[in-house]
C-alpha cells in the first residue's frame, strides 16, 4: 500500500494521532500527486491494482521492490491466531531498515518526492468456526438443495430461525426489508446457490479484489455462507460481494468503498493486543476511517478469541457473540472475544452482538456453500459438536463465529437505513446499543479475559444481542422527530436533543 504525501504535512506512518474519521482528511493526497505517483509506479514496473482515497495498492516481485526502493525484503515467522482460535505462526514480509513493522523507506527511491512510505501487506484470517486450509477447486457435484438438510442437534437455520433470533420478523411485518439499501461484503466470494435463487434474493456481479480470481466460484465457502445471514435479516438488500485474496485485504476493502454502499460487512482480521500498529494496519485503519467519514457504516467481527483488529477500531461497529439456547434464553458465548483495547484507549469490544455458537467449533448455523468447497468438505460428517453431520458435497455446512454476527448486524443496519436513510454511522451504533437486548449470563472467550456477562453493558457482550425490530423502530422515530429541513420563521422551535433523546428512551421502555 503506497501512501502519497499527505496534504496535512505529516506522514500516515509517522503521525502520533489515531487515524479516525475525524482525522483522516489530514492523510488525503492531492489528485495531481496521486496521478503522478500512479504513472511513475507503472513506469518502474509495478502493477497498480487499486487507487483509494488514502493509499494506492500495488503489486510486484520482491526484486522489483528492492531495486526501486533501494532496500531488502525478508520473510519472518511470527505468532498468529488463525481460524478456530488456532495459535500458530504466519509469514510476514519485513524491511529490516525501518522501525515500524512492514514499512519501506522511500527516501532513496526515484519516487521520494511524491511518496511518504510503502506498507507491506500482512496476513489476515476469517473469524469463522473452522480451521483454514488452502483454497480448493470446486468439485463436480449435484445441484444443491435450496433446503437445509435436517440434523438432530440444536442449531439455527436460515432464513427463518436467524431472523427470529434477531427479532427481524417484526420489522419486516412493518414493511422494512432492506429494500434500496446497498450492502457490500468483503469475503471469500459468492456462489449463486439455489438457496438464494429460489427465495428471490438479488446479488450483483462479484467484484474481484486485488489478486482474486474466479468471480463465479467461492472455493472456500465462507463468503457464500455468511452472506445468508444478511439476507435472513434483510431479504431485499442490494447485495454485492467483493472477493478478497488475503495477499491484499486493504485493496479489497477499498474496492468495497469505491462502490459507495450504505454498509460494509467484514468477518476477518488479525489479533493485535498492543500497539503500535504496523504500517499495513495503519493503512487499513486509514481506509476504514475514510469509509466512515464518507458516511458508510463499517462492521467488523470482534474475533473468536482474537484481540480483533480492525474490530477494535473506534469507527467500526464491533460484532460479538451471544448464544440463543433451545429454550430461548440468551448467554454470552466463550467462543467470542470481549476486551478493552490497549491500542485505542477507552475502546471496549464488542459494541453489540449477533448469534454465535459454542466451543469447540461453534457449528451452530446451517448455511449454504458451494458444493465441494473447503467448508463443505472439511466440516462434513463426524458427530456434532466436532462435525456438522452433513455430506461432503451437499452444499451445506454448519458454522458461525463472530463471522456470522457481522453480517447479521449488517442486515439490521440495512433495515434501519431503509427506515431512516440519513442516519450517520455514529447514530446507527448509538441506536443499536440503546435497543440491544441485555445479556446477563455466560462469559466471553477465556483467551481475551473470560469476562462475565452482567446486567447492563459489559465486556462479554457489549450492550447485548441486537434487536432488529426495535432498532428499526427507533431509526424511523428519529427521522420523524428530527427532520433535516430548516424551520420556517412562523414555526414553533423544535424540541432539544435532550428532549428527543428522552422521548426515544421512553419509546424503548414502552416497547420493552
Amino acid at each position: 500500500e503506497v501512501s502519497v504525501r499527505s496534504i496535512g504535512g505529516v506522514s500516515l506512518f509517522e503521525t502520533p494521532r489515531m487515524v479516525t474519521s475525524e482525522t483522516v482528511q489530514n492523510f488525503y493526497s492531492d489528485s495531481q500527486s496521486v496521478n503522478a505517483a500512479v504513472e511513475k509506479l507503472r513506469a518502474e514496473g509495478f502493477q497498480v491494482l487499486n487507487v483509494g482515497e488514502t493509499t494506492i495498492t500495488i503489486g510486484g516481485s520482491a526484486e522489483l521492490y528492492e531495486r526501486v526502493f533501494k532496500t531488502k525484503i525478508v520473510a519472518q515467522e511470527r505468532p498468529a491466531i488463525k481460524e478456530f482460535g488456532k495459535e500458530t505462526t504466519a509469514t510476514f514480509l519485513e524491511c529490516p531498515e525501518t522501525e515500524m513493522p512492514g514499512l519501506i523507506d522511500v527516501s532513496k527511491s526515484p519516487l521520494a518526492g511524491l511518496l511518504e512510505g510503502v506498507a507491506l501487506n500482512e496476513p489476515v484470517y476469517y473469524f469463522q468456526s473452522a480451521a483454514a486450509a488452502p483454497a480448493l477447486a470446486p468439485m463436480v457435484a449435484p445441484t444443491p438443495s435450496p433446503f437445509a438438510p435436517p440434523r438432530p442437534y440444536w442449531h439455527l437455520e436460515v432464513p427463518a430461525e436467524v431472523s427470529l433470533g434477531m427479532n427481524a420478523d417484526r420489522a419486516r411485518r412493518a414493511g422494512y426489508t432492506g429494500r434500496g439499501v446497498k450492502v457490500v461484503m468483503v469475503d471469500s466470494g459468492w456462489y449463486r446457490h439455489p438457496f438464494f435463487v429460489q427465495r428471490g434474493y438479488i446479488a450483483s456481479a462479484v467484484v474481484l479484489g486485488p489478486g482474486a480470481a474466479n468471480p463465479e466460484h467461492d472455493e472456500h465457502g465462507h463468503g457464500t455462507g455468511e452472506s445468508a445471514n444478511v439476507f435472513a435479516v434483510a431479504p431485499d438488500v442490494t447485495f454485492t460481494m467483493v472477493k478478497i485474496n488475503f495477499v491484499n485485504s486493504i485493496g479489497a476493502f477499498n474496492a468495497a468503498v469505491a462502490r459507495r454502499p450504505d454498509v460494509i460487512s467484514c468477518s476477518w482480521g488479525s489479533s493485535i493486543r498492543v500497539g503500535p500498529l504496523s504500517a499495513a494496519n495503519q493503512a487499513l485503519a486509514a481506509a476504514i476511517a475514510n469509509a466512515v467519514r464518507l458516511g458508510i457504516v463499517v462492521i467488523f467481527s470482534a474475533g473468536n478469541g482474537h484481540y480483533g483488529f480492525p474490530g477494535q477500531h473506534p469507527d467500526v461497529i464491533s460484532a460479538g457473540g451471544v448464544y440463543l439456547t433451545p429454550d430461548g434464553t440468551l448467554e454470552a458465548t466463550p467462543y467470542a472475544s470481549g476486551f478493552e483495547s490497549l491500542i485505542y484507549p477507552g475502546r471496549k469490544v464488542p459494541d453489540v452482538c449477533g448469534l454465535v455458537g459454542l466451543p469447540p467449533r461453534a457449528q451452530y448455523i446451517m448455511l449454504p456453500v458451494e458444493p465441494g468447497d473447503y467448508l463443505d468438505t472439511s466440516l462434513a460428517g463426524g458427530a456434532h459438536p466436532n462435525g456438522d453431520e452433513t455430506r461432503a458435497n451437499d452444499g451445506w455446512a454448519a458454522f458461525s463465529g463472530t463471522s456470522a454476527a457481522a453480517p447479521q448486524l449488517a442486515g439490521t443496519v440495512a433495515l434501519m437505513k431503509q427506515a431512516c436513510a440519513r442516519l450517520t454511522p455514529a447514530e446507527v451504533r448509538t441506536i443499536l446499543k440503546s435497543t440491544a437486548r441485555d445479556v446477563a449470563a455466560g462469559n466471553c472467550s477465556a483467551s481475551t479475559g473470560g469476562h462475565p456477562a452482567t446486567p447492563g453493558p459489559d465486556l462479554a457482550t457489549g450492550n447485548g444481542l441486537v434487536d432488529s425490530a426495535k432498532a428499526t423502530a427507533i431509526a424511523r422515530l428519529r427521522c420523524i422527530l428530527r427532520p433535516t429541513r430548516p424551520l420556517a420563521v412562523t414555526e414553533e422551535p423544535q424540541a432539544s436533543d435532550a428532549d428527543l433523546t428522552a422521548l426515544e428512551s421512553l419509546f424503548i421502555d414502552l416497547w420493552a
